[in-house]
């Protein structure tokens, strides 16, 4: 009889961890997308953020929904490094709120997720092993009020973390273990530090690498003349490999040549390529935009579901290139849909919904899509510029 109740009470926890999210997800959609009031919305998503950057919800590594104990236990349920660029993204958004509103409770929101972060001294509490972490140490260079000397021992970590994945073509690789291919994520992850990190400390190399990373991937990365990404490309044969048009893919490529080209000096003698490249990617981003002001995970299928991130990212890219001249009203017009849309998906709560999960390799992409804090980030991050 013991036995039995153990059993009975092992089935019910198995149960529960499986179930309990669904229901969570389930009731939040109720009553999805009511706000109205573009201010009392932001407000509601800044509320949510700050409650994150405390408390990060766990990003999923698997699709799975059932059995989840079972990637507990094998280490499949999650990583640190995926949890680092959800909390870069909160940073970057919140970061936004403080220069937009001079809030000191976000400021001191914002320094006490810095202090749990950094030790004393400057170096990271917990040294971060893969790139995808350098987002979270861009985060911080953003952030005007903090004594960037001070951080430095963190930063420098950070930049020899990329140098050592720097390949025979002067790239950087995204892991040791495709140090063969160069991935559109790494645009997102690195370029935005490279460039701030090398202006901030007088270190042109680090600019010239930010650059040259961009412009390699320009010329091997992109659709042709369609300037469409792809997932990832070869070194040595110099093809794409992967998905074209994946629509996160466009949002880490966005995040690093939008911010890239933004902390570039105008007088900068690459300033003129970026600027090229930003507004040939705004203009094909805003053929394939949605008529609801949203993108689509895989944007040349007009029957794939929608994604928040795709959306949030492109929204913050359409917001500054939008003072490119020559494209400020079709950016503004698309930005203003893509904000719109991302409050139509909004939970009562603010978390904004529907955005696609972790990539599991090339060319397996997440079918579930849910609350991502990345997504919540760029949106705050675009709506209080």
């Amino acid at each position: 009889m013991v036995l039995f109740y153990i059993l009975f009470f092992i089935v019910v926890i198995i149960f529960a961890i499986d179930f309990a999210p669904q229901f969570y997800t389930w009731q939040s959609r109720i009553k999805i997308g009511r706000f109205i009031d573009t201010t009392i919305w932001k407000k509601a998503i800044e509320k949510k953020s700050v409650q994150w950057l405390k408390n990060t919800p766990t990003i999923k590594l698997t699709d799975n929904t059932r059995l989840i104990f079972i990637d507990i236990l094998r280490g499949n349920y999650k990583r640190s490094v995926i949890q680092d660029w959800q909390q870069a993204s909160l940073v970057l958004g919140l970061n936004q709120c403080f220069e937009f509103s001079n809030d000191v409770k976000v400021q001191k929101e914002i320094q006490n997720f810095i202090d749990t972060k950094i030790a004393i001294d400057g170096n990271w509490k917990i040294n971060p092993k893969e790139i995808d972490s350098v987002i979270l140490a861009y985060s911080f260079l953003n952030c005007t009020f903090i004594n960037h000397n001070q951080l430095k021992p963190c930063y420098d970590f950070s930049y020899n973390l990329i140098l050592n994945l720097k390949g025979i073509d002067g790239t950087i690789a995204y892991k040791n273990h495709v140090k063969n291919y160069r991935f559109v994520d790494t645009i997102g992850f690195i370029c935005p530090f490279l460039i701030r990190y090398g202006l901030e400390f007088n270190i042109p190399e680090a600019v010239k690498l930010g650059i040259l990373q961009i412009t390699e991937f320009n010329k091997y990365g992109l659709l042709q003349d369609k300037y469409i990404p792809c997932h990832t490309y070869r070194i040595d044969s110099k093809l794409a490999v992967g998905m074209f048009g994946w629509g996160r893919g466009l949002g880490w490529y966005a995040i690093g040549l939008i911010d890239s080209w933004t902390a570039l000096p105008e007088n900068h003698e690459r300033k003129n390529v970026l600027t090229a490249a930003v507004v040939n990617f705004a203009k094909m981003a805003v053929q394939y935009q949605n008529e609801n002001g949203s993108w689509s995970w895989l944007i040349s299928d007009t029957n794939a579901r929608l994604d928040s991130s795709t959306t949030a990212t492109l929204a913050w890219f359409l917001l500054n290139a939008a003072t490119i001249n020559e494209i400020s009203l079709t950016c503004n017009v698309a930005k203003d849909k893509a904000v719109h849309y991302l409050m139509s998906v909004t939970r009562r709560d603010g978390t904004i919904d529907f955005s696609q999960g972790d990539t599991k390799a090339i060319g397996i992409h997440s079918q579930e899509f849910n609350l991502l804090p990345f997504t919540q980030g760029f949106a705050l991050r675009t709506i209080n510029k």
